[in-house]
């Protein structure tokens, strides 16, 4: 499925691929390596809520400042609370990236390899092979709670919306 216009870059249309998802879907599942190569799937957060922030490339000032916020989060959230950073970029990078930034309690994963989270999430830009920026916020039972796809790729997600929401799911146990 094609989405064209959902999301802008420097104010060029793009094209989105896969379903447009809305709050109340189930989650769907995806395969994305972590930095150390291993395959991770949605099932491995089972049980926990998840806060997954998407960003096209960490190498980018707007991505490395969403990836570093949300770290800073992960660490006042509960033990039952992920909070997932997923891009195209390798895993050698995101390592690097992490390293060198302190990133410690976000777990880190890519999608390089088969898109699975890009297409399945609808967040794959087809002229770019590269996710758009957005947050998804799934519940403990893998049901998406909170959406949000930034309209400008450059702009930054609404860090505020995405915690609230986080928050909600942890006052409603």
């Amino acid at each position: 499925m094609e989405r064209k216009g959902v999301v802008t870059f420097k104010g060029n249309p793009l094209t989105l691929l896969g379903p447009e998802l809305t709050k109340g879907d189930k989650a769907p599942d995806f395969k994305a390596i972590g930095k150390d190569l291993k395959e991770v799937q949605l099932k491995d957060f089972f049980g926990k809520a998840k806060i997954i922030s998407v960003t096209p490339s960490l190498d980018t000032p707007v991505c490395d400042a969403q990836a570093r916020r949300f770290n800073q989060e992960a660490a006042k959230l509960p033990g039952d609370v992920a909070v997932i950073n997923i891009s195209m970029d390798l895993p050698f990078a995101i390592s690097r990236f992490c390293s060198s930034a302190g990133i410690e309690k976000v777990q880190t994963l890519s999608d390089h390899r088969d898109a699975s989270f890009g297409m399945g999430y609808g967040v794959l830009i087809k002229e770019l092979r590269l996710l758009t920026r957005s947050i998804f916020v799934i519940d403990s039972n893998d049901v998406i709670r909170h959406i949000e796809i930034v309209r400008e790729v450059t702009s930054s997600v609404d860090f505020d919306a995405a915690l609230k929401a986080a928050e909600g799911l942890l006052t409603r146990r």
